[in-house]
């Protein structure tokens, strides 16, 4: 096992890096998430029960593992609280031991939430499809240095000075720019007792333990949020999160510059799905995506905009994220389809794409299908590859052409035990 791995995203996010990340753990020491915040989640199923993963390292469930929030993160107090407390409730031991958060972590403020709530409301027809969870106020004030490291809170006379001057500055945009009330001083100090100073056991110096742990040939598993077309700089720009999802920023974002990531194991849904506004291809419309959405049980997820494998969009993440293996979610889905639809192509006006073409025309791209033949069976008892149906290993194959990279895993359940390994893992 290589000491150095990322678990990412190589589409819109939303693949099931969670459930690889629980999956995976079992071989190492220490799961890091090194950017993002609570605005997407990951599912894990496991003995403890099914759980929605915001703010924590989806490696808390594996007794032994040390998870970690980095310095990159946007550290939400209070959602990460409400999490810790929902967890222990189903018997999950979160302690400073397995749980440490980066004292270089910038914390969410109260008014980070409230700022993106009015900003979707202002930009009405024009909104992004924020989440509203206040992650693009949030790093815009951490490029604007207006925000507080996690570590001041050991130092409460500095702590204060500076939450101080900050609520009176944001104050100045919430009343002036959108005519919205004011926040108090008494609901700040009263946010801060609830939900930062309960993390203060949590906060140490990450870096050294980090340093230490790679020095100490720890298996360390960097774990990612989101998926590479929502990346700031490489995504569908605009409609992308305000952080930096890709592998190569993981150790940045961890507190690690200059380690060396071995293995990027890239996460694939075997459909499209994409939550949230933006440009998506190969997305489905009215009765096509109803059906579709029925066949692959996402009918309890109506916000999910769905669509066929994007083949264009995949060979794209593949190879911003470097990825070297992947792990490809949810093939048992598509088990009850005649045939299977896979974008294989953009065409745009007179010109075919099978490289992603410039974000600014995707709005006007159609997506070009090839049609491949069905398993019609349940899967999900298919524990090895050779007993797959031979038309669910052609698709498999048709993935593995179109990026050029191996899949490694190929889950056919949601439990933590419904995988397929393929080859030394």
């Amino acid at each position: 096992m290589n000491a150095c791995t990322a678990i990412v995203g190589i589409n819109w996010g939303d693949e099931g890096k969670g459930r690889m990340v629980d999956l995976l753990t079992e071989a190492f020491d220490v799961v890091i998430r090194y950017q993002g915040g609570a605005n997407a989640g990951h599912t894990v199923i496991n003995q403890f029960g099914e759980f929605e993963i915001h703010a924590l390292p989806s490696g808390v469930f594996r007794k032994g593992v040390v998870n970690v929030i980095g310095n990159g993160v946007a550290l939400d107090p209070e959602k990460l609280i409400h999490e810790i407390r929902t967890i222990q409730e189903k018997g999950v031991s979160i302690t400073p031991e397995n749980l440490m958060i980066s004292d270089r972590a910038s914390l969410l403020l109260p008014w980070h939430r409230m700022q993106d709530e009015l900003e979707e409301k202002r930009l009405g027809d024009k909104k992004y499809g924020s989440s509203r969870m206040g992650i693009a106020p949030f790093y815009s004030d951490k490029h604007q240095k207006k925000t507080i490291l996690a570590g001041e809170l050991f130092y409460p006379e500095i702590f204060q000075k500076n939450l101080e001057n900050l609520r009176v500055w944001k104050n100045l945009v919430l009343t002036g720019v959108y005519g919205a009330e004011p926040v108090s001083r008494e609901e700040l100090d009263t946010w801060v007792k609830e939900y930062c100073e309960p993390l203060k056991p949590f906060i140490t110096d990450t870096r050294s333990f980090l340093l230490k742990a790679q020095n100490d040939n720890k298996r360390i598993l960097f774990e990612a949020q989101m998926g590479a077309l929502r990346d700031l700089d490489f995504g569908v720009y605009p409609y992308t999160t305000s952080s930096n999802v890709l592998a190569s920023y993981a150790p940045v974002g961890a507190g690690m510059p200059g380690v060396e990531i071995d293995r990027i194991i890239g996460v694939v849904k075997a459909y499209s799905t994409c939550v949230g506004k933006g440009h998506f291809v190969s997305e489905l419309q009215g009765e096509d995506a109803r059906r579709m959405r029925e066949a692959c049980g996402e009918t309890d997820k109506m916000y999910h905009r769905i669509g066929p494998m994007d083949l264009v969009a995949t060979r794209y993440g593949v190879k911003v994220q470097a990825a070297t293996e992947i792990a490809l979610t949810k093939l048992d889905v598509l088990g009850t389809l005649d045939e299977i639809p896979v974008c294989v192509r953009y065409r745009y006006k007179d010109q075919e794409f099978e490289e992603l073409p410039f974000p600014s025309i995707l709005s006007d791209c159609e997506p070009v299908y090839e049609m491949m033949k069905g398993w019609k069976c349940d899967i999900s008892g298919v524990r090895n590859w050779w007993d797959l149906p031979e038309e669910a290993q052609n698709y498999v194959k048709r993935i593995e052409e179109a990026t050029g990279v191996v899949i490694k895993w190929i889950s056919v359940g949601p439990e933590r035990h419904s995988i397929i390994r393929r080859g030394q893992t």
